[in-house]
C-alpha cells in the first residue's frame, strides 16, 4: 500500500541530495545527515537498499559513500518509493478481499487500488532529474558544484 512514511521522505531526500551535490567525489552519508537532518538509523538502511536495487552505487574506503546508480533523468521518485515500500512491512488491507463488507471490498477498496496505480503512475513521471530542476529554481545552491574546480 502507498503511504508516505518518515522513512520514504527521507529516502527521497537522500537520492535528490546525492545528485543535487554530487561533486567529483561520492557522497558520504554523514555529509546527507548533515545537509538533510535525516537520522543515521533511517538513512544507513534506505542506503544499503537502494544500492541493493540498483538505484545507488556504494563505493568503499575512506573517500567512499554514493552515487547515482543511472543518469538522474532515469531514476523516478516511483522507483525510490518502491524500493523503501519493500522495506516497510506493512499489511496493506486492500490486498485482503476477505475481511470486510462487500462495499468495503467491493467500492472501497476497489477505489483506493485506482488511486494509488493512478499516484504511481504519477510518481514514475517524476525523475531525480526534476527535483534537481526544482532546487535550482528555488536558488538552493549545491555544495558539490561549487566544489568542483574546472581550470587547467
Amino acid at each position: 500500500m502507498l503511504r508516505l512514511s518518515k522513512k520514504m521522505l527521507f529516502a527521497i531526500e537522500a537520492v535528490l541530495d546525492i545528485a543535487f551535490h554530487a561533486g567529483s567525489q561520492p557522497v558520504q552519508s554523514r555529509t546527507i545527515t548533515r545537509r538533510q537532518g535525516i537520522p543515521r538509523r533511517y538513512l544507513e538502511q534506505a542506503l544499503q537498499h537502494l544500492v541493493r536495487e540498483g538505484v545507488l552505487i556504494g563505493v568503499r574506503g575512506p573517500k567512499g559513500g554514493y552515487r547515482l546508480a543511472r543518469e538522474r533523468r532515469r531514476i523516478t521518485v516511483g522507483d525510490i518509493v518502491r524500493v523503501v515500500g519493500k522495506m516497510e512491512t506493512g499489511d496493506d488491507p486492500t490486498k485482503d478481499d476477505n475481511g470486510g463488507s462487500e462495499l468495503g471490498r467491493k467500492v472501497v477498496r476497489e477505489l483506493w487500488r485506482e488511486l494509488q496505480d493512478e499516484v504511481t503512475i504519477r510518481l514514475d513521471e517524476v525523475t531525480i532529474e526534476d527535483l534537481c530542476n526544482r532546487a535550482h529554481r528555488a536558488k538552493i545552491i549545491s555544495e558539490g558544484r561549487s566544489n568542483l574546480d574546472f581550470s587547467i
